[in-house]
């Protein structure tokens, strides 16, 4: 439905034909010469099988004649049209001093041949062929009626077709200048008016000449006007030239609309919010990776303000302005059009972040508040120095990597022991010619609808995480594995090893569960998803595979019959130096210190588990930012236990996770059992059984998921602050 706001017939290939039976005529005229888009419209506004070679006698054999516009367009057409254009040439011969029974001759003579032709080209050809043949024809009969004998009757008559015939060809041409300056005093006349509506953009020649393919200089910059005084109107400008013949100017003006988008991001939440509303698409081809990287950025800084602490926030900030700080140097460098426009605004941003960062620590010092490093709701990146420990488990998958058999590894381990945090930061602990590309299975690879769709985001994944280690893999489009996604794709590893060089590529899988679970759901076929993986691990001697879940492949017997040989790396709690670490020297130039009584009580509630010593730490921070500059910097052991409460509960979705997900009901009341009976107790067998008889399999699921340990004769909770959770 059309705006009210738009003047009717504005910027549509489907206007209203005039009521008028004269200018509507005119109208016809104007669209088969100028706007052959809107005619065909008109066409099936008509009739919806009504095109432009539709014969008359069809439509009428179709019970065409029953339809009144169907017939004004015949008597338009093939009647209205003739007699106004030998009019016209009557006129012209009148002016040049005709006599007046020549003129009435050669006009009669033309209004017959126009009728006659039409209706004969449009039984013969159609509609379309039929009313352009009757405009032709008139023309031609007028000039050749009075001209002495039949080879100059068939030169006119054939320079009359000729003419119509080749008109799209030359018309551009010789019009151009003209329309040049007709659009250009339009433009004037609009910058006049400040683009009032209704504007006279509309009457720009871009709108209504689709023959013309020149580019009509100054026509964004006009549109640009009336974007910015008449949003309205200048939106519905822009979407028409987006797929007409002037599209450049689409183009060149939604460019800009996204360079004053970017530059009027004044401070960090504006930032944060641009890659929510750019549009990456064909229209901005030109640009695409100048926005892909306006896109990333804005992504990292709303990673790193999500951040729960400041000084993570400020950690994230940074290594933000130091890629800002990059791309600024690149800018710098070229010459591009494109570039030279967006300088200024990759420059503001730097500007923007560096002062935020910096606010952010002066804030900090101003206040005399502990920065807390602790991540407690995301998997430690690579860019976050907290990560601790864990030098044993990579040097046990080093030691598999270099097995001549190249066995499948499984990182397995229980939620939130770090697995993801592990595989983030598994360069640090490998060798460098071992080349880690993760994948996050939760993502896109595994909500893909198709193969095609499944292989396009795991190679995307694969070439973003082998770009933080320094190299750069060949990139691959999802057009090229829509014919044949499997066969497309191991043409890209092919690429991929000589793009290795030297190293060998560990390719490590997330959350293979989650894989899973869409194979089983029939988005992807088992035999080609699974084939593929067991086909790289036996014949691609370059690629070493890392899966990692909270489940042994022996719980899923489908990937076990594809993975032989599967090497298990188990990951738990650290170790007791590590979480010392954590606790009292998480990152460098930390501030608070803890009494000795206080590090063991940490150590005692969380039994060194990396979520949970974080968990509790972050609590302990913000209990000491509350308190008194005097005694904030030293922890004791009071803190440690004021804090246990609130880590409980910020903490719920871990522990909530274990009550509903991990365990059934009758784990879940032989947890609270135990629970009751005390921090550290230990409960028998005996009576356990006796209140749970038939209880076997879930005690065994409850020592597998390392919620509860076997001491001699009895059950106790592995961890006290699980423990808690459960009273």
């Amino acid at each position: 439905m059309t705006s009210p706001q738009l003047p009717p017939n504005a910027y549509t290939n489907a206007p209203q034909q005039h009521p008028n039976l004269i200018l509507g005529s005119l109208q016809l005229l104007f669209w088969l010469v100028f706007r052959p888009s809107a005619w065909r419209n008109h066409l099936k506004r008509i009739d919806p099988i009504l095109d432009t070679d539709s014969s008359l006698i069809i439509l009428l054999r179709q019970g065409g004649w029953r339809n009144l516009d169907l017939w004004r367009l015949f008597i338009q057409g093939f009647f209205i049209l003739p007699i106004l254009t030998n009019l016209l040439l009557g006129l012209v011969l009148w002016t040049l001093g005709e006599p007046i029974v020549n003129i009435a001759f050669r006009v009669a003579g033309g209004v017959a041949g126009g009728v006659a032709v039409g209706v004969a080209v449009g039984v013969a050809v159609g509609v379309a062929g039929g009313v352009a043949g009757g405009v032709a024809g008139g023309v031609a009969g007028g000039v050749a009626v009075g001209v002495a004998g039949g080879v100059a009757v068939g030169v006119a008559v054939g320079v009359a077709g000729g003419v119509g015939v080749t008109i799209n060809s030359w018309q551009p041409v010789l019009s151009f200048p003209f329309l040049i300056v007709w659009n250009y005093l339009l433009n004037r006349l609009d910058k006049g008016r400040n683009g009032k509506s209704p504007c006279l953009l509309r009457y720009n020649s871009a709108f209504w000449d689709e023959w013309q393919r020149l580019h009509l200089s100054g026509l964004d910059k006009h549109l640009l006007l009336i974007i910015e005084n008449n949003p309205v109107e200048g939106k519905a400008a822009l979407e028409y030239l987006s797929t007409s013949p002037q599209r450049w100017a689409a183009q060149a003006v939604q460019i800009e609309l996204d360079a004053r988008s970017l530059q009027g991001r004044a401070d960090v939440e504006a930032i944060r919010e641009a890659h929510r509303s750019l549009v990456i698409d064909e229209l901005r081809s030109e640009i695409s990776p100048l926005l892909r990287i306006f896109s990333h950025i804005s992504e990292d800084v709303d990673a790193a303000l999500n951040q729960a602490s400041t000084y993570n926030q400020r950690l994230l900030l940074r290594d933000v302005a130091d890629k800002l700080n990059l791309q600024l140097q690149n800018f710098a460098r070229s010459s591009d059009k494109y570039t030279v426009r967006f300088y200024p605004i990759i420059k503001s941003w730097h500007e923007i972040v560096t002062n935020y960062a910096d606010e952010l620590a002066n804030i900090t010092e101003l206040r005399q508040e502990i920065d807390s490093p602790y991540i407690t709701g995301n998997p430690i990146t690579l860019e976050q120095e907290i990560f601790t420990g864990r030098d044993d488990i990579g040097l046990r998958i080093e030691q598999l990597l270099r097995d001549r058999r190249r066995p499948p590894l499984l990182l397995y381990g229980q939620r939130r022991m770090g697995k993801t945090s592990l595989l983030n930061n598994i360069g640090k602990l490998l060798p460098s010619n071992i080349i880690p590309m993760f994948v996050d299975l939760q993502g896109a690879p595994s909500s893909a609808n198709d193969h095609a769709g499944f292989l396009y985001n795991l190679a995307r994944e694969m070439e973003k995480s082998a770009k933080k280690q320094g190299v750069t893999l060949p990139s691959l489009t999802r057009e090229v594995l829509k014919s044949d996604p499997f066969t497309y794709f191991y043409e890209w590893l092919d690429k991929v090893e000589q793009a290795l060089e030297q190293n060998t590529a560990l390719l490590a899988l997330d959350e293979f569960e989650v894989l899973d679970n869409a194979i089983a759901k029939g988005r992807f076929d088992e035999q080609d998803v699974l084939g593929m993986l067991r086909h790289l691990i036996q014949h691609r001697p370059r690629f070493k595979m890392l899966l990692a879940g909270s489940h042994t492949i022996e719980e899923y017997q489908r990937w076990a019959s594809y993975l032989i040989n599967v090497q298990v790396v188990h990951i738990s709690y650290l170790k007791e130096a590590e979480a010392r670490q954590l606790i009292e020297r998480p990152v460098k130039d930390f501030t608070l210190r803890y009494e000795p009584n206080a590090v063991e009580r940490v150590l005692q509630l969380t039994r060194c588990h990396p979520f949970l010593v974080q968990l509790l730490c972050a609590e302990i921070i913000v209990l000491k930012n509350e308190q008194d500059p005097s005694i904030r910097r030293l922890a004791t052991l009071a803190d440690v236990e004021a804090a246990i409460l609130e880590a409980l509960q910020s903490g719920g979705f871990f522990f909530a996770d274990i009550q509903n997900n991990q365990v059934d009901a009758t784990g879940q009341a032989i947890l609270r059992f135990i629970a009751t009976q005390g921090e550290g107790a230990i409960v028998s067998r005996q009576t356990l059984l006796q209140q749970f008889p038939d209880a076997d399999i879930t005690f065994n699921l409850l020592l597998e998921r390392e919620l509860i340990e076997e001491i001699d004769d009895g059950y106790c909770f592995q961890v006290e602050l699980i423990r808690r959770w459960f009273i």
